[in-house]
């Protein structure tokens, strides 16, 4: 299948109220309104190929560029196609669905998410800090270095009150993450969670939601589930 058979078949997949909710969330035209769920059969016919992964991601159509992460190859993308990746996410269901997930997978990924976190630009941090949930939550805690995890524990707790809204969701996530599913942090996760308390988001100009992270945390441990790992990062 070419790049316009698959924009055809998604586009046959599109539906109005899932459009709706992805431009209530940040997406514009062009999009069709496709579910996760129903792109996984399309999937499944085309596997990896990554060339029509970069065609679709090209269209700027939405569907198509969240289809292109799940079929893409992470491991032959360099840290210049990940840069041209986060060119043009736009919003964070982009950067950290897309994107962050994507580079989760390949062997580059703490290099270019180190770069990214603290780069400056809200959704480049944001698919930082996200891309790291997503490492956190896959591979074994070995891969991981335990001083610079507990660093970057620091930097949130000093840093995520003062920071943009999209960041301030993925550095909370963060410490999540690491009360979580990287278990030789697990107690200074808590400390961090409970020393940062609610984290004020804005989510749109007359509502404000806030974070706690700390919570979500102790509603993992009363679950016992303590330490879970996906078995995979993409759908």
């Amino acid at each position: 299948m070419d790049s316009e058979m698959i924009m055809r078949e998604l586009e046959a997949l599109g539906k109005e109220r899932t459009k709706k909710i992805y431009i209530s969330n940040g997406a514009r035209e062009p999009l069709f309104g496709v579910s996760t769920g129903d792109m996984k059969p399309l999937a499944r016919k085309i596997k990896i190929n990554q060339p029509l992964a970069e065609q679709l991601y090209a269209t700027g159509n939405y569907d198509a560029m969240y289809f292109a992460g799940v079929i893409a190859d992470p491991k032959a993308m360099t840290m210049a196609d990940f840069e041209r990746w986060m060119d043009t996410a736009y919003f964070y269901m982009l950067s950290d669905f897309v994107v962050a997930v994507t580079l989760a997978e390949a062997d580059i990924a703490q290099e270019v998410a180190d770069q990214w976190s603290i780069s400056g630009e809200e959704l480049r941090m944001s698919a930082g800090w996200s891309c790291y949930c997503w490492l956190l939550g896959n591979r074994p805690d070995r891969e991981f270095s335990e001083s610079k995890i507990a660093s970057m524990l620091e930097t949130v707790k000093n840093r995520i009150h003062d920071s943009p809204e999209r960041t301030k969701y993925a550095m909370n996530n963060f410490i999540y993450t690491v009360g979580t599913s990287y278990l030789p942090l697990h107690d200074k996760a808590v400390e961090i969670a409970k020393a940062v308390g609610p984290v004020e988001v804005q989510k749109d100009k007359a509502k404000s939601k806030f974070l706690n992270a700390s919570d979500n945390i102790q509603k993992v441990v009363v679950k016992g589930q303590l330490g879970f790992k996906r078995k995979h990062v993409r759908c």
